[in-house]
């Protein structure tokens, strides 16, 4: 299973991912950025020979960019350019089809050449990049979860990409890929692939329980509604009928905020400020966000949530309703052929919404040519390749032209709700600020203090405001001249 987000436990292989000391004669040499993996708990990303000077650290060249003129891309390309990717993934469908884009990329053409390094499982990933931006041994290319873009991009880590990507192909993304990748007006990533969330239902149960099925975003059940419907279908000898995920709800987990944040923004509440972005008093901690997170800890406490500690509560029988994402509809429409209909999240009192974004690629401070780096994102952006990694996944194409080849997905389709949420707007972004990973972080902890702790909900969330507002505190509130 692939999920959308970064789930915080990836590492370094252990010892040194080493590369080529040369290369032929006439080629252009990107810093040898490899990866050293230590046996003690500290582990580091370290340059194995050398190559600092030409890293990803940012700074000033980039706080100009972001001021100034995008002059990543200038259509030119000599000889032959050798660049590195860094990705997420221990072994994974996304992992084997990506080694294999790469394969066949390097073998059709002679202009740039892939090295892929691979960063599997143990060690938060963002602390990677972080360590490696501090040491100047970023990759040319790197993908990293969605929402970490706009502190990457404040940061420097990134060059933003409007030069690189034509016209055509902009417009070719769904409006969800293009929202995710700016900041501040400019693009400084794109993905392949985005993620959808909904309800997935037994129609069969509900139909039998007198229950409606709701057609589309505009018919949404109420979150009241959805308090009646389980309630019922507990009478109907469902004992715990509603799937809420909770085994992926650990404190601190991206989980808790991709997947509920959008009942926060449903009650008409927010995780920050959303206009100025420099507090979240008033807006995590207000009435509407205590609102929805009461209404969410009243269904646990009135034992209507499934545990789900076996992750089998919906394909065991046991929840004919489940709020999670696109990358559980192969499993669960196998368990129960034709009996699977995914509908909207509830509406809290401000129209149902629900999440996006997954994982995106960005240019770093210190690639070597951004021509080359985009060369090779162009051809993973192709139609063929991006439904070559939306079958891996099972995510959704992050273009239009993929799409229209994904039955899936098409009008009538059974995953169609989800391209109808993210062209409609009724998917959002997860908070567009430097800030978010403290946003995140904070929020994540006070859902598990509310879900799991039963701790009262204005409390938790008076502490997470706390811990999001002295980060941006600590930070000036990131302005946007960068650090």
């Amino acid at each position: 299973m692939s999920l959308p987000w970064g789930d915080r436990v990836l590492s370094v292989w252990w010892g040194c991912v080493m590369r080529k000391l040369d290369r032929e004669a006439g080629t252009h040499r990107t810093r040898r950025a490899v990866l050293a993996g230590l046996l003690s708990a500290a582990l580091t990303v370290a340059g194995c020979d050398g190559g600092g000077d030409e890293g990803g650290g940012g700074g000033g060249d980039e706080r100009s960019a972001r001021r100034g003129g995008d002059t990543t891309c200038d259509g030119r390309l000599e000889g032959t350019t050798d660049i590195t990717v860094w990705f997420h993934a221990g072994p994974s469908g996304e992992l084997d089809t990506l080694r294999r884009q790469v394969k066949d990329f390097n073998a059709a053409q002679k202009d740039v050449r892939v090295e892929l390094i691979t960063l599997p499982e143990a060690r938060p990933y963002d602390e990677l990049v972080v360590s490696a931006a501090a040491s100047g041994e970023l990759p040319d290319l790197l993908d990293f979860d969605g929402p970490n873009l706009y502190n990457y991009a404040w940061s420097g880590k990134l060059k933003p990409i409007d030069s690189c990507v034509p016209e055509a192909v902009k417009a070719d993304l769904l409006p969800s890929i293009r929202k995710q990748g700016t900041y501040e007006g400019r693009l400084w990533g794109v993905g392949t692939f985005d993620s959808g969330l909904g309800l997935y239902v037994r129609p069969s149960i509900l139909k039998k329980a007198g229950i409606r099925v709701p057609s589309g975003p505009d018919d949404a059940w109420t979150a009241t509604e959805l308090t009646g419907i389980l309630r019922k279908l507990r009478k109907e000898g469902y004992e715990k009928p509603f799937d809420l995920r909770l085994n992926y709800a650990r404190s601190g987990q991206e989980w808790n905020t991709y997947g509920f944040a959008p009942a926060v923004w449903s009650a008409g509440g927010d995780l920050i400020d959303p206009k100025d972005l420099r507090t979240a008093e008033g807006f995590l901690n207000g009435p509407e966000a205590v609102g929805a997170m009461t209404t969410l800890q009243n269904w646990v406490e009135e034992g209507l949530v499934d545990p789900n500690k076996d992750d089998k509560a919906f394909t065991g029988g046991r929840s004919p309703v489940s709020w999670v994402g696109h990358w559980t509809y192969p499993e669960f429409s196998e368990a129960f052929p034709d009996d699977v209909r995914i509908v909207p999240l509830p509406d809290f009192g401000r129209g149902t919404v629900t999440g996006m974004g997954s994982w995106q690629w960005g240019v770093t401070a210190g690639a070597v040519d951004g021509d080359a780096v985009w060369r090779f994102l162009a051809y993973l952006l192709e139609p063929r390749e991006v439904l070559r990694m939306s079958r891996a996944n099972g995510a959704i194409p992050a273009t239009d032209s993929a799409v229209e080849l994904s039955p899936r997905f098409a009008e009538g389709g059974a995953e169609h709700l989800f391209i109808e949420q993210l062209r409609s707007g009724v998917a959002r972004p997860r908070s567009q600020t430097p800030a978010y990973p403290a946003v995140s972080g904070a929020f994540s902890r006070a859902f598990a203090e509310i879900m799991l702790d039963r701790a009262p909900v204005k409390a938790a969330l008076d502490k997470a405001v706390r811990r999001i507002d002295k980060d941006l505190a600590d930070h000036q509130g990131y302005p946007s001249a960068g650090p």
